[in-house]
C-alpha cells in the first residue's frame, strides 16, 4: 500500500476541485472527521484537510466553468518538465504546464491518451501528504479506463512502474497492479481496471482516476455519506482477498472509494 516513503512514481498529493468549497468542507468533515486548515484566508481559497493534525488531502474552488468536480491524484516525479515532455511524446495532453508553487514544489497536470486526468508533484520543501494507509487517509489509487493495455504502456513509459496482472475473483477479467520502479510489493500503490464506457456514467464514458480511502468500518462510512447528502454508486460488498469496499460520491459528484482491508 501507499507509504510515507514517497518514492518516485508513488502517489504524493491529492486534491479536490470544488464548486462550493464551504459545502465541500462540511461534507468531508462530516464523513471523514477531517478538519480544514486554510492556505489562503480569502473565502474559496485553497485549503488543507487534516486528521489529527496531519494533512490527508486538499481542496480548492474550481475555476474551469462546466467542469465536473473530481479528485486529482498527484504522482511524485523527479522532474515535472521532463514528465510533461514524455506525456506529449506518448500521446497525452499537458493541461497545466509545469509551474512552481512557491518553495513547496513544482506541479503539472496531464491527461492520458484515453482521457484519464492526473498530475505530478516535484517536491521542494513539501514532499507530499503527511500520512497514508490509515483510517481516514488515502490507501490506494485506481484508474478505470477503456483500454488497460494502452494505459499501462503509457504510465510505464512515464513513471517506470512495474505492472503485474492479477486475475479477478470469479474470472471477471484482469486487474493490473502498480508498483513504483525498483520497489517491493510493500510499496504497491494502485491498480488499473478495464471497463466499458457504459460503466463510467459519472464522467460520461471518460476514463478517470479515483482515490481509495482506508476506513475501519465501510458500512458505517457509507451511512455517513448518505446522511451528509452524498450518494452510493456501489453498495458495500466483500472483495475476495481485498476487504470490504464501496464506491461513493460527494454531493457535487466527485467519486471516491472506501475500503476496509481484510485482516492480516
Amino acid at each position: 500500500m501507499i507509504t510515507t516513503d514517497l518514492v518516485t512514481g508513488s502517489p504524493a498529493w491529492l486534491d479536490l476541485g470544488a464548486t462550493d468549497p464551504a459545502a465541500t468542507a462540511a461534507f468531508y468533515g462530516s464523513v471523514f472527521g477531517w478538519q480544514v486548515r486554510p492556505y489562503d484566508p480569502v473565502a474559496g481559497g485553497y485549503g488543507f484537510f487534516e486528521l489529527d493534525g496531519k494533512t490527508v488531502a486538499a481542496f480548492g474552488e474550481m475555476t474551469d466553468s462546466g467542469a465536473q468536480p473530481a479528485w486529482m491524484i498527484y504522482f511524485r516525479t523527479a522532474d515535472a518538465d521532463s514528465a510533461a515532455e514524455t506525456v506529449r511524446q506518448r500521446g497525452g495532453t499537458v493541461r497545466t504546464e509545469p509551474s512552481d508553487v512557491g518553495e513547496y514544489g513544482r506541479l503539472a497536470q496531464f491527461t492520458d491518451p484515453q482521457g484519464g486526468e492526473f498530475a505530478v508533484w516535484q517536491p521542494g520543501t513539501t514532499p507530499g501528504l503527511d500520512t497514508f494507509d490509515e483510517p481516514g487517509a488515502l490507501m490506494w489509487t485506481e484508474l478505470c479506463t477503456t483500454d488497460a493495455a494502452e494505459a499501462s504502456d503509457f504510465y510505464r513509459a512515464l513513471f517506470g512502474w512495474r505492472i503485474d496482472d492479477m486475475t479477478m475473483p470469479g474470472g471477471e477479467g484482469t486487474y493490473e497492479l502498480l508498483t513504483p520502479a525498483g520497489q517491493s510489493e510493500d510499496h504497491m500503490h494502485g491498480g488499473i481496471a478495464e471497463v466499458g464506457p457504459e460503466d463510467l456514467p459519472m464522467t460520461s464514458g471518460s476514463p478517470y482516476w479515483h482515490p481509495v480511502f482506508h476506513t475501519a468500518d465501510c458500512d458505517a462510512s457509507v451511512a455517513r455519506v448518505t446522511e451528509s447528502g452524498g450518494g452510493v454508486t456501489r453498495e458495500p460488498a466483500d472483495a475476495e482477498g481485498v476487504g470490504r469496499l464501496a464506491v461513493c460520491h460527494d454531493p457535487a459528484g466527485a467519486e471516491f472509494v472506501f475500503l476496509t482491508p481484510r485482516p492480516g
